[in-house]
């Protein structure tokens, strides 16, 4: 059986990782730092000596290209020169003093030419800007219900893990979610209007295209629907931009020309060091900063939050990283990927697709894109990703683990995405010859 095949040599070639891992037992709950370090594919995860541009090497010495990228974390490769050059020279000047340094103004003057957006506060994760991001929400309008999409994922936030049969996605206890959630499937419009018609919705927060469980496309008009309505039921806009950054230096938000009220962006956008960004409309800032400072300031950001290793590393990454020829170049190569691996799914004719969304690339084992996230979750084939995977590590390439996502960074090269396709190849020569 191949699935076999592959996890033994997986396991036979890595001795290193595998002691390491038996070892992280007894300190690390699971063996590892965060238990999502354990949705790889193998039986223990590979332990990494070093990450570079778009390669990573283990402890056993395999040399990795990395298309995963910390999903999404590293996009624009690991340890971009110009941020690590300033995360560098910071970090002997001062990291964290609650003071505000000159950097950050030139951060928020970035944001806002970016996206659209007045105002703009830095935090540590995305789940950090998602949580005060629904605190405004829930202040603004004075209401505590938030929409869903099924499907979703806007971090660790108990309001959002849950999906459409109201099943918490976590094991932990509620809040209680007729308190707080209300979920839908994306790409509905009737669904949509019914949930926003009681106005009682503080806000909607969403991914402009669903990606957590694949990439899912907003049906044409889709978008200029859920503005109109949000406005008319008197609904705030959250537009998390974390993984969809890969659409380009604004964003789909800027692409699309979309107006949210309040926007979100964490893991790629200070290169891979921990920070994150929320922005607010002069309009939603306005009818939020009411009252004495203390009634509305606190309780919107952690000691941590905004210092001046981060602010720098956000300065470098937006100014030098970031930028429109850094995408031409990495839209340019996601469309060679993306074409390769479609040719080959039609010459097998196996009931596959492909599909690209700026630089991430990902196939799926159905035959047509989902439309929502009941069809994606509907759609998995959990033993043939888990191949893939074992399949493509045994090979020197890393596929993100929770489905079969790729990126395309400023780093990678046409003789990258060639190597994948070589080996996209071989496996489908595999499973159908």
């Amino acid at each position: 059986m191949l699935t076999e095949r592959e996890e033994s040599c997986y396991v036979a070639e890595r001795p290193k990782s595998q002691a390491l891992f038996e070892r992280a037992k007894a300190s690390l709950l699971e063996g590892v730092p965060m238990s999502w370090m354990l949705r790889w594919a193998g039986p223990f995860p590979v332990f990494v000596k070093e990450a570079n541009g778009t390669y990573l090497t283990d402890v056993d010495g395999h040399r990795y290209l990395d298309l995963c990228l910390g999903d999404t974390g590293a996009m624009f490769g690991h340890s971009p020169t110009a941020t690590a050059e300033a995360i560098a020279d910071q970090v002997h000047r001062g990291i964290t003093s609650m003071l505000p340094t000159e950097d950050s103004i030139w951060v928020g003057e970035d944001l806002a030419r970016r996206f659209g957006l007045s105002y703009w506060q830095i935090y540590m994760t995305a789940t950090n800007a998602n949580k005060f991001a629904l605190r405004v929400a829930r202040q603004t309008t004075k209401r505590n219900l938030i929409l869903v999409y099924d499907g979703c994922y806007h971090g660790s936030l108990d309001e959002t893990l849950v999906n459409y049969r109201r099943e918490r996605i976590m094991g932990q206890p509620p809040p209680d979610l007729e308190l707080t959630t209300r979920v839908i499937q994306f790409n509905d419009l009737d669904a949509l209007e019914a949930a926003l018609s009681s106005r009682d919705i503080a806000c909607v927060i969403c991914e402009p295209a669903m990606t957590d469980v694949g990439i899912i496309y907003p049906v044409p008009g889709y978008h200029e629907a859920l503005r109109e309505m949000t406005r008319r039921f008197g609904t705030l806009l959250i537009i998390d931009e974390t993984h969809t950054i890969c659409g380009g230096p604004g964003g789909l938000t800027r692409a699309w020309s979309l107006e949210p009220d309040i926007f979100t962006l964490g893991k790629p956008v200070a290169g891979g060091f921990p920070a994150a960004v929320m922005g607010l409309s002069r309009e939603v800032t306005q009818k939020f900063m009411v009252g004495p400072p203390r009634q509305w300031d606190m309780g919107l950001g952690g000691t941590l939050s905004g210092n001046a290793l981060a602010v720098a590393a956000l300065r470098a990454t937006l100014e030098h990283v970031i930028t429109k020829s850094a995408y031409d170049c990495m839209t340019r190569l996601a469309e060679r990927l993306t074409d390769g691996i479609d040719g080959m799914i039609k010459a097998a004719d196996l009931p596959w697709h492909v599909l690209c969304l700026g630089c991430r690339v990902e196939y799926r084992f159905c035959p047509t894109p989902p439309r929502n996230g009941e069809e994606a979750i509907a759609a998995y084939d959990t033993e043939l990703d888990r191949l893939v995977h074992l399949f493509f590590l045994n090979r020197s390439i890393l596929l993100t683990p929770f489905h079969d996502m790729m990126l395309v960074s400023p780093e990678t090269t046409a003789e990258d995405v060639d190597f994948h396709n070589r080996v996209f190849s071989e496996f489908v020569n595999e499973l159908v010859g």
